[in-house]
């Protein structure tokens, strides 16, 4: 059974269609990568990956059933932008989705319970590269130590599905280099799948098992609205030698669309 089940879908707000017709499934473990123009749907598909929004029609199915109204710990999220707590340590940051999520009302735990939680945060700081600035607050991160402590505070919760919104937009070329195979190895150790919308396209290629181009391919000038993003391309993508080779046939094709 698919981990992510869709068919027929539909997203239109008001008058407005923004996806129409999407037909797909995404496996557990793949890491899917979604390309496309800006204001082609992709950012607004992650949302209801997320839980955030709602499809207007058609099957939305996550492990078979349909998909939680609500954001939900199996489904974590890394923005572009830092989603941290500026008044708590690094440590406390990755605390508290434990917290929360283990004591909802109070947020807090106590006795061996705060001990356990304290061990898990600690053992997902040290495997994002942070172990050594536990008590360093926000404020004193560099961009990519602030994108590594907002993957730990996602995956402390361990998600069985992980959405990255533009992570590694904001980073330079070398900072952005070492996330890249940061998220490749906690892929692979914590057995993820993983969707990520991105835009550009060799990240797409170079981080993907399977890569999604999302576009417009129906334009009426009367009627602007009418229609909505579908999948252009679905590309599998399973080795180095096979995603360079694929690349170079269609980047002439479909840079200016995922661009």
């Amino acid at each position: 059974m698919s981990l992510i089940t869709i068919k027929n879908l539909w997203k239109r707000y008001g008058e407005t269609v923004v996806l129409e017709n999407l037909s797909f499934s995404i496996e557990a473990g793949e890491f899917c990568t979604l390309v496309g123009p800006s204001g082609c749907g992709k950012s607004t598909f992650l949302k209801m990956l997320l839980g955030e929004e709602r499809p207007t029609k058609g099957l939305f199915l996550f492990e078979g059933k349909p998909f939680p109204a609500e954001p939900s710990a199996e489904r974590g999220i890394v923005f572009q932008r830092y989603s941290l707590f500026s008044h708590l340590s690094v440590l406390e940051n990755v605390m508290l989705g434990i917290e929360l999520g283990a004591s909802p009302l109070l947020g807090k735990l106590f006795g061996k319970a705060k001990k356990r939680a304290r061990e898990e945060a600690i053992a997902m700081l040290e495997a994002v590269g942070l172990g050594d600035v536990l008590h360093h607050y926000p404020s004193q991160l560099s961009g990519g130590m602030q994108q590594r402590l907002s993957i730990a505070q996602s995956l402390v919760k361990k998600p069985k599905l992980l959405l990255l919104d533009e992570p590694f937009g904001a980073l330079d070329p070398g900072i952005r280099a070492d996330m890249h195979a940061l998220i490749l190895d906690l892929w692979k150790k914590n057995n993820l799948t993983v969707v990520m919308v991105t835009h550009d396209l060799h990240e797409g290629f170079y981080l993907g098992t399977r890569l999604l181009v999302f576009d417009k391919v129906r334009n009426d000038p009367q009627a602007p609205n009418a229609f909505g993003a579908k999948i252009t391309y679905d590309i599998p993508l399973h080795d180095k030698k096979e995603k360079e080779s694929v690349f170079k046939k269609i980047n002439q094709t479909i840079t200016r669309e995922a661009l």
